[in-house]
């Protein structure tokens, strides 16, 4: 799609989106059309994100698309816990975790595989990777063990689920500092030169930066037309809030990411890719999770972090394979492929949930 039509595209969708809401027009078409809205959104703030990164640098710039991929996401969980929804939160927090780890770099691995028989990336930052993936996984077994196991009180349960979102803040930060400063020379990826590398960005170095604001401003509309629909739009359909939270919701959340990992792999920059896809997974776990939580607070009802026995399963099978194939620093194809089919055997057995 060119330049001109995607725009088009957007701005048609992006009206019409909010007539629709403002218009009280019935959940399937004002869900169908913030839905549609919020892809082409996503992609506009993924093409804004990526422009900026070609100013940034390789690693930088996979930071930046995955904190800004993650903002629909961010925006949509914010909405969602001001309207109470704490479990669909978690269930959002779930599919994007797996979402990332399982189809953005299902597809990434797999698309850059058919273009390149082998792909490599920087083989300590994998580990490093794995490492907090492990901790992630961690975090959230904890709350739901001892919650179960020792019949907490709401108060301890709570107190339980700050101290470790004030944690996991702390330790994500922590990792900023070590990843970006400290250590930065030895987790950087080596440049990968290939014939489509030397193309320029869209826009100046400042028309980024707006159209960024301008992107993130246009999720925040988009993302609470969006969570206006999601009740009825489930009712309407028998849908789960787990399956609407942790498939739907998280698909859509995503699209940022989808399209500028999946770019970056087939341009032979998996290192960036991985950058995106895992990273984003780092983020959600280790900041936008435990910042919900706090967000929570701020609205009268604290949100634990005590998630079900089906989501942590989730969860702990898409980082026990995304650690698997990514730990030594290469990728091919057929890596992707196996990523994206535990995508859809989980996506089969939240669906009958």
């Amino acid at each position: 799609m060119n330049q001109k039509l995607f725009f088009t595209a957007l701005i048609v969708l992006f009206v019409l989106s909010g007539v629709s809401h403002y218009g009280h027009w019935g959940t399937i078409p004002e869900f169908i059309l913030s839905a549609l809205a919020i892809l082409f959104v996503a992609g506009f703030l993924g093409k804004a994100t990526e422009s900026v990164a070609h100013y940034a640098g390789q690693r930088l710039g996979g930071f930046l698309n995955a904190t800004f991929g993650n903002a629909a996401e961010l925006i949509i969980a914010i909405f969602l816990v001001r309207a109470g929804e704490f479990e669909m939160v978690k269930a959002s927090i779930t599919g994007s975790i797996i979402g990332n780890l399982l189809l953005v770099l299902g597809l990434s691995v797999l698309l850059g595989g058919l273009k390149y028989k082998e792909q490599t990336f920087n083989v300590q930052l994998a580990g490093h990777n794995s490492s907090l993936m492990i901790l992630a996984v961690i975090a959230l077994f904890i709350p739901a063990i001892f919650v179960s196991a020792e019949h907490f009180s709401i108060d301890q349960d709570r107190t339980l689920s700050i101290s470790i979102a004030a944690i996991l803040i702390i330790a994500y930060i922590l990792w900023l500092i070590f990843s970006m400063i400290t250590h930065k020379s030895i987790l950087a990826d080596e440049e990968v030169t290939t014939p489509d590398h030397g193309e320029e960005p869209a826009w100046s170095k400042t028309m980024s930066i707006v159209f960024l604001v301008v992107a993130t401003v246009m999720t925040a509309l988009v993302s609470e037309w969006l969570v206006h629909t999601l009740d009825s739009f489930s009712e309407r359909f028998s849908l789960s809030a787990i399956f609407v939270g942790a498939f739907l919701i998280a698909i859509v959340g995503n699209a940022a990411e989808h399209s500028a990992a999946i770019l970056l792999a087939m341009k032979n920059k998996i290192g960036a890719a991985v950058e995106i896809a895992v990273g984003s997974s780092l983020q959600i776990a280790l900041f936008v999770a435990p910042v919900l939580v706090f967000v929570s607070m701020l609205f009268g009802e604290t949100m634990d972090l005590v998630f079900t026995t089906i989501e942590l399963a989730a969860i702990g099978v898409a980082v026990f394979i995304a650690t698997s194939i990514s730990r030594d620093g290469r990728t091919n194809w057929y890596e992707g492929a196996l990523l994206l089919c535990v995508y859809v055997i989980l996506g089969f057995a939240f669906y009958l949930v």
